[in-house]
């Protein structure tokens, strides 16, 4: 799956702020279709219906540490679930610790982004997980 500026991305995160940086760093990269959520038990809904409807999302990015479900749960849920096993997703997490590191790669994460970080770098991780 290649880069396309419409691609639908979902971008969880339970800071309004962190939301709106994200947003508008995609936006910097080109990207135009994005939706937000507040944490994963948010998210999973909006994904669920997305699919429904026939218009999956394409990538999702989400924090790691949020009330209710965390970006991990997320994660974990979605691999668990066929439809979406294969969907991209770039955890964001202010801990840059090498454990954390492993364990969101045992559970599928397609690459890792830590705070704060720049929309070239956002770009550079985004294009790992799609050229590779």
């Amino acid at each position: 799956m290649g880069l396309k500026a419409d691609m639908k991305i979902l971008v969880v995160d339970d800071m309004a702020t962190m939301r709106k940086i994200i947003k508008n760093m995609l936006g910097q990269i080109g990207f135009t279709n994005i939706t937000q959520a507040d944490d994963g038990s948010t998210a999973w809904p909006l994904i669920e219906k997305a699919n429904k409807e026939g218009v999956p999302y394409e990538f999702i990015l989400s924090d790691w540490n949020m009330p209710k479900m965390s970006g991990l749960d997320l994660l974990k849920k979605m691999r668990a679930t066929d439809e979406f096993k294969k969907t991209p997703f770039l955890m964001i997490t202010a801990e840059a610790e090498q454990g954390n590191v492993v364990i969101a790669v045992k559970a599928g994460v397609s690459n890792f982004i830590v705070k704060p970080f720049s929309a070239q770098v956002l770009k550079e991780k985004i294009d790992k997980i799609f050229n590779s």
